[in-house]
């Protein structure tokens, strides 16, 4: 731990590292828990899995066409909103075939995205640490898309946080009390996507889906309130993001896969205390109650 708080004083592209986290950690804790609480999750790893077919077209874009903005966030933003929408459309209007959709639109984005980086002139390893996260990896340019994004995530979460509240717990009520059920859905995902883009930075595609709902999750656990499992999934996804970074710094791990397995840890240990704390107090119960 010290070698990494000394080098953090010295090395900038472990402070941009550590900012990233920061921020992420922030959309993390507002949209994880907006999921886990509608029971999305599924859908989020649809989106997720979408984003690689969007970096694969902008790299390919760029390097056959020469555009130069055409950055692999940006193709990503536009694959993850994209799916997002249809994903949502799809929900609203055709719920027997939510699952296959979303199953399609997975495998077909992972699929483009291999075609597009196996066409890319120049390819390199690179792109493919989009997979498993790169965190270390964060240019300048990065980390003011994911500041941009982090400021829609954050700013929308808490604008409309009582219509998202309604539409996560209860549907049918929020539909009665006159509240545009079906937009505000689409805008929680399309918040997903944006949130989705910026963890791609940090643990990967594949992992994504992880870190959107485990502090969640976890704070869930610890909570009664939507705004407080906000705050503390904040917190859980910010220390375990931080703690991550730490500990795979010296041994050399990959960033991205020590950060879950922190943040999997975490929520092991959330369950098994719980569940202690309640097997003693059901027994605590029973014991007054067998001596009468």
């Amino acid at each position: 731990m010290s070698e990494f708080l000394d080098a953090l004083l010295h090395h900038h592209f472990l402070q941009q590292a550590l900012l990233t986290g920061v921020l992420a950690s922030v959309a993390c804790g507002i949209v994880g828990t907006y999921v886990v609480v509608r029971r999305i999750t599924y859908i989020a790893g649809g989106i997720s899995h979408c984003v690689l077919g969007g970096m694969g077209a902008a790299l390919y874009l760029r390097a056959t066409q020469g555009w130069e903005w055409c950055h692999p966030l940006l193709g990503a933003l536009v694959a993850a909103l994209a799916a997002a929408i249809v994903i949502g459309l799809v929900s609203l209007r055709a719920k027997e075939r939510e699952d296959t959709v979303i199953g399609a639109l997975w495998s077909i984005g992972m699929a483009a995205g291999v075609i597009f980086i196996a066409k890319t002139p120049g390819y390199g390893v690179d792109l493919m640490s989009y997979l498993f996260g790169n965190i270390l990896m964060v240019s300048t340019r990065d980390l003011w898309l994911i500041v941009a994004l982090d400021a829609v995530v954050v700013a929308v979460g808490l604008i409309f946080f009582r219509q998202l509240e309604a539409v996560c717990f209860d549907e049918e009520f929020a539909r009665l009390r006159g509240v545009k059920v079906e937009l505000y859905y689409i805008l929680l995902l399309c918040m997903t996507a944006l949130t989705t883009v910026i963890l791609v930075q940090v643990v990967g595609i594949v992992l994504v889906v992880a870190l959107l709902a485990l502090p969640a999750a976890t704070a869930a656990r610890l909570t009664s309130r939507l705004w407080h499992t906000m705050i503390v999934a904040t917190l859980l996804a910010g220390g375990c993001l931080v703690g991550g970074l730490a500990l795979s710094y010296q041994p050399n791990l990959p960033a991205g896969a020590t950060i879950i397995l922190l943040t999997g840890a975490v929520y092991l240990a959330v369950l098994i205390i719980r569940g202690s704390r309640r097997r003693a107090k059901t027994s605590g119960a029973r014991a007054p109650a067998a001596s009468k």
